[in-house]
């Protein structure tokens, strides 16, 4: 993604320079001129086209997220406020499928993040992650919740 990013970046100051123009404008031009030919070069270039990659990464962080975060904080607003406090807290162990440490990170802290959850730790084995929730009625469709929202998505960007 990285080599990408800068290639088009070079096109777009070669498209300044070629037109003599130094302007915001033409660095604009330039840059959808590289995004075009990048676009159209892109089976000979070693990664997924950039602008899918951070489609993804958009979607993870906006679609995704705030999504969760907005359900969750509802959640527990509807659960705080109940006359009587009805809540199953507990800690259940995640498997997970991620295998570097930065996707390990990034999943503990949306996890974190996420209102009534809270990462506990990291097996040594990095195969799994403890996580306390406030209200825990099913662990397995907790577990199935993370799965199929948070750890697929960063699967879908690192991948």
């Amino acid at each position: 993604m990285a080599i990408q990013i800068i290639l088009n970046l070079l096109i777009a100051f070669m498209w300044m320079f070629l037109s003599e123009s130094y302007t915001a404008s033409r660095f604009i031009v330039g840059f959808i001129i590289g995004i075009g030919l990048l676009f159209l070069l892109r089976r000979f270039l070693p990664d997924i086209f950039y602008i899918v990659r951070l489609y993804r990464i958009f979607k993870l962080f906006v679609f995704i997220f705030i999504k969760e975060l907005i359900m969750s904080s509802v959640n527990i607003v509807v659960l705080a406020y109940k006359p009587k406090l009805n809540v199953e807290p507990g800690i259940f162990k995640l498997p997970v499928e991620l295998k570097s440490s930065w996707e390990i990170t990034l999943l503990t802290s949306l996890i974190s993040l996420t209102p009534g959850t809270l990462s506990v730790a990291v097996a040594e084995d990095q195969n799994s992650i403890y996580v306390h929730a406030m209200d825990l009625p099913d662990i397995e469709e907790s577990i199935n919740d993370i799965k199929s929202t948070f750890e697929k998505a960063i699967m879908e960007v690192t991948r």
